[in-house]
């Protein structure tokens, strides 16, 4: 790939998404492209750069995009962060919030939903906790066959044998045609999917008691780190949490959250008290 090419490429997917590229990945942005370049009936990579040189064409850009977001996921991944909201977080929310009954949770960069669906099997198993309780929680991507793929709840043998317990499994799943499983829609009714671009248009609004953001910082730059942070604190009340992925963090990057002692991964709003977080 011709260095002037892989430069638009990597701008063009930098500005809708936030990954960064740089040279050392230009076999990705080729191995993920071939697709692209199919799809649109041309020969290399360099004629999806010309296309773009001539039109800047919407749809295009839209699908570059899309092919280059990583969607890996899966069920209760690094198990910390579930431990956390259902010991942790979850009680806390249910003595603050006793006066409206109201919980609202977000999962953003959800790729094909198993964060979101697993928070809401916690909540299923807290129905006793949540007699009367309103859980609202909301799954945000940036790629629309993500958020497609996730509003079905199906999986494949594989996905659901990667951190979902046997128990959830048949408690909450319902084996269809082949190897699939798909979510009971009493679960999968707990769980909102839509786009959002965590860059321009996050898809959601309102405030949220805790949001899930984990593994997406670490493909950002610094100054786009500190932009996502400052739109998530927008739509947080002062008492929110935010649970990042362990390779992530606030540090030196917004001062709009600070560290919860002893909760690697766990961060609250600037001015929150942090002794209540931490022994709640």
């Amino acid at each position: 790939m011709k260095a002037e090419d892989f430069d638009l490429l990597s701008k063009i997917i930098h500005q809708r998404s936030g990954l960064v590229l740089g040279p050392e990945k230009a076999y990705l942005l080729e191995s993920r492209l071939v697709s692209i370049v199919r799809k649109n009936n041309m020969k290399t990579i360099e004629d999806v750069a010309q296309a773009l040189r001539i039109k800047r064409d919407e749809a295009l850009i839209a699908d570059i995009t899309e092919a280059m977001t990583t969607n890996e996921s899966f069920f209760f991944r690094d198990q910390k962060p579930f431990t956390l909201f259902q010991k942790n977080l979850l009680p806390a929310l249910v003595t603050a919030r006793a006066s409206r009954k109201h919980i609202r949770i977000w999962s953003a960069a959800a790729s094909s939903g198993q964060e979101a669906y697993s928070l809401a099997m916690i909540c299923a198993e807290e129905s006793a906790r949540l007699q009367g309780w309103r859980i609202e929680i909301i799954g945000t991507d940036l790629s629309r066959d993500m958020v497609t793929r996730a509003k079905t709840g199906i999986y494949s043998q594989f996905e659901v044998q990667r951190g979902l317990p046997i128990t959830l499994l048949m408690k909450y799943f319902q084996q269809i045609a082949g190897d699939k499983w798909q979510l009971k829609d009493s679960l999968r009714q707990m769980v909102q999917f839509r786009e959002g671009n965590l860059l321009t248009d996050p898809g959601v609004s309102g405030s949220f008691d805790i949001v899930f953001c984990r593994n997406v910082l670490i493909y950002f730059d610094i100054p786009t780190k500190g932009r996502v942070l400052n739109t998530i604190s927008g739509l947080m009340p002062p008492d929110g949490s935010l649970i990042l992925g362990g390779a992530e963090t606030v540090l030196g990057i917004s001062d709009k959250f600070k560290v919860v002692p002893g909760e690697h991964g766990l961060y609250v709003p600037a001015g929150a008290p942090t002794q209540t977080r931490a022994s709640a």
